[in-house]
């Protein structure tokens, strides 16, 4: 029994002896913190400018071709129709898409402008 208790007490203090080194070099890097969350930063900031930048563009380029539109623009919309404006209301709007058809579509429904 007696040589089983000096062989725990003799593991533990071999185990203590191994575990300051780690800690010693966890020291070492402690500046390593801020470090650690420059590429998070800069993933991010390539982020913005790849992604995030252009979709903003082209919903306010869409924004502003939607509230231009006016009668006699041809354009198409979200089903794919090809038409043309007819009548121009605050939120919808006329399009005829055939001779004598014409249909109520909301404005954002509007893809763009057709050639």
């Amino acid at each position: 029994m007696k040589s089983f208790i000096a062989l725990s007490i003799t593991a533990a203090a071999a185990s203590m002896a191994v575990v300051p080194p780690a800690f010693a070099e966890g020291a070492q890097g402690a500046g390593g913190g801020f470090a650690s969350f420059v590429p998070l930063v800069l993933i991010m900031v390539i982020f913005y400018f790849l992604l995030i930048r252009p979709q903003q563009k082209r919903v306010k380029e869409h924004r502003n071709v939607i509230e231009a539109l006016k009668k006699g623009d041809k354009v198409i919309t979200g089903g794919g129709f090809y038409g043309v404006v007819t009548d121009v209301k605050e939120d919808f709007m006329k399009v005829e898409i055939a001779e004598g058809v014409r249909v109520k579509v909301k404005r954002d429904t509007i893809v763009g402008l057709s050639d």
